[in-house]
């Protein structure tokens, strides 16, 4: 096997442990584009390309989130990591039902959200110890900090997951169907059946970077889907469509401009067969991942032109 085909059959694997750590598509790709260079300029031909291609990936993963943090106390508005397309993309290097399911459950929107209370270096054992099942011995390598540190790192990343993390619907055909009828009822503008499901405490937050959109809140479910019925179908009514898709692990959709541009994502948390968070992106450097992005603005100006 050639070098080039080598590191492409680890490419998934190294991208999974990069997105997971930077919570950037695109900084995930940069990464392992970084390593790929890296690999190619190194004269260390390693006994095991895997783990020392994944040693590579975590200590680029875990400068960029350093300085990604920096950025982040300046964003406006509440941060989300950028939507993730699961369906088509390979996150599971060891082809495992079990083990996909965990896969997709690390990657959800809620975990990457826990995951940004870790320090860096807690954050990437955390990641590839406890989703990828690294060695300690490969870890330490990894983030250069010994075997006995390595351990309490991830010592202390499991309790701060533990503390906050939510409950969801286990079962993803349950979680597709109750997407799909949401999906529904809002392009239908169907306000009661829409409120029907969704919790009533409802949570609806978005990340438009102050570059597009609101902000989001707990309005509870009466008033949030007064405000999805009040926007979002009559921008379907300029030739928006809404695209479902797995993001992230779960049900989750993307809003198209008529020009088939991308103005925004949704992701949703399901619980006890109702729709418990919705999260949106409209940021506009979020979304480029998905293909051309749109404005949003310039989809809502007729809405205020009709007094909507």
């Amino acid at each position: 096997m050639t070098q080039a085909r080598e590191f492409e059959s680890l490419r998934p694997l190294l991208f999974s442990i990069a997105y997971r750590i930077v919570g950037s598509v695109t900084e995930a790709e940069d990464a392992v584009q970084e390593t790929w260079l890296r690999y190619t300029s190194s004269t260390v031909r390693p006994e095991s390309l895997k783990s020392y291609l994944s040693a590579v990936v975590a200590r680029i993963s875990i400068d960029v989130l350093r300085s990604a943090r920096v950025r982040r106390e300046t964003y406006v508005g509440p941060w989300f990591p950028e939507p993730l397309p699961t369906e088509t993309r390979s996150a599971d290097p060891y082809d495992d039902p079990a083990r996909a399911a965990e896969l997709a459950d690390s990657v959800s929107m809620a975990s990457l959200l826990l995951l940004e209370r870790l320090s860096p270096l807690e954050r990437a054992v955390f990641v590839l110890r406890e989703v990828f099942e690294f060695d300690f011995n490969e870890i330490a390598v990894a983030v250069g900090r010994s075997e006995p540190a390595c351990r309490q790192l991830a010592s202390r990343a499991r309790g701060h997951m533990r503390q906050g993390r939510p409950r969801f619907e286990a079962d993803r055909r349950k979680r597709t169907e109750l997407a799909d009828r949401f999906f529904d009822a809002l392009r239908d503008g169907d306000l009661d059946r829409l409120r029907e499901l969704l919790t009533a405490d409802v949570v609806t937050i978005n990340d438009g970077g102050g570059k597009s959109g609101g902000q989001g809140g707990l309005f509870g479910a009466a008033k949030a889907a007064r405000i999805l019925v009040a926007t979002v179908p009559p921008i379907l009514a300029t030739g928006a469509t809404i695209e479902r898709l797995e993001l992230n692990g779960g049900p989750g959709a993307v809003l198209r401009d008529r020009d088939d541009n991308v103005i925004g994502a949704w992701t949703l948390e399901i619980l006890d067969g109702q729709v418990q968070t919705i999260r949106s992106v409209t940021n506009p450097d979020k979304l480029r991942h998905l293909g051309p992005v749109g404005d949003l603005r310039a989809a809502i100006r007729p809405m205020k032109r009709d007094g909507v």
